[in-house]
């Protein structure tokens, strides 16, 4: 007996305009996909979008604080570079 390969599913209920409900449909049928589908893809590619930006700026703060530390030693070291002209 194989077991279940696919991930667990949960579902969720939302309220959208019936606007955006149009728009979905008229996608999902020119795609040929489910709106379903549609929506989860949806979600995961602005979760990514989203990962991807806390990324970005958790770089960014840490680029920050070694230019801080880089100063400190260049500091330390300006003495030093002198001793050799």
């Amino acid at each position: 007996m194989q077991p279940n390969l696919q991930p667990k599913k949960a579902r969720l209920n939302i309220q959208i305009s019936f606007e955006l409900k149009s728009k979905l449909s008229k996608l999902s049928a020119f795609q040929g996909k489910k709106v379903s589908t549609l929506v989860r893809e949806s979600i995961e590619e602005k979760l990514e979008q989203i990962d991807k930006k806390l990324f970005e700026e958790k770089m960014k703060q840490a680029y920050q604080g070694l230019v801080q530390e880089n100063l400190k030693i260049s500091e330390d070291f300006k003495y030093v570079d002198i001793e050799n002209l």
